[in-house]
């Protein structure tokens, strides 16, 4: 889709009622706080806008609030427990389908390591990657200390956001 596709989208968004709009951006990130920060701002001028306050907004969530987000993705390889986030955990995922099954079973139990050590689930850009370089990924950041390991997560997180943002104003 055009960047000026996704800019009508910007201005279809804004035009949302609010208990609407709210529903979209809590389907992208299940944060209410990081929800509620987007909607204080709106309405926006442009995609970057957007994006923008996004990145803001993740970088400066508390671990309550990524808690909350994270309850909101699936382990990797396994399906979202609700609708609500529009199955967009299952089209990121999508390559993790066709993957052996002994790569589903070392995610498997790599995911129940990654948990036991941090508490909280196992959170990657999963679009584009193949199910060997997110267990290889997750592998490596088993490695790290917890401190290390928020960082990455605000990262995967802001672009996990990113990544659907943009569908939802491509969608209009």
């Amino acid at each position: 889709m055009s960047d000026a596709a996704v800019g009508d989208g910007v201005a279809a968004f804004n035009h949302l009622a609010a208990d609407r709009a709210r529903a979209e951006l809590l389907s992208c990130c299940a944060s209410p706080a990081w929800a509620e920060q987007m909607m204080a701002a709106r309405p926006y001028r442009s995609v970057q806008d957007v994006m923008a306050l996004n990145d803001r907004t993740v970088a400066g969530l508390s671990e309550a609030d990524l808690d909350a987000a994270l309850a909101g993705h699936p382990r990797i390889g396994e399906r979202a427990a609700t609708s609500h986030e529009r199955d967009w955990s299952s089209q990121e995922q999508a390559d993790v389908g066709d993957a052996a099954d002994d790569v589903r079973r070392a995610l498997a139990d790599a995911n129940r390591d990654y948990e036991r050590r941090f508490g909280h689930v196992y959170l990657v850009s999963a679009s584009g990657r193949s199910a060997d370089q997110m267990l290889t990924l997750l592998y490596r950041r088993l490695g790290n200390d917890p401190a290390t390991e928020w960082a990455v997560v605000r990262d995967e997180l802001a672009k996990i956001n990113r990544i659907r943002l943009t569908k939802l104003l491509e969608d209009g």
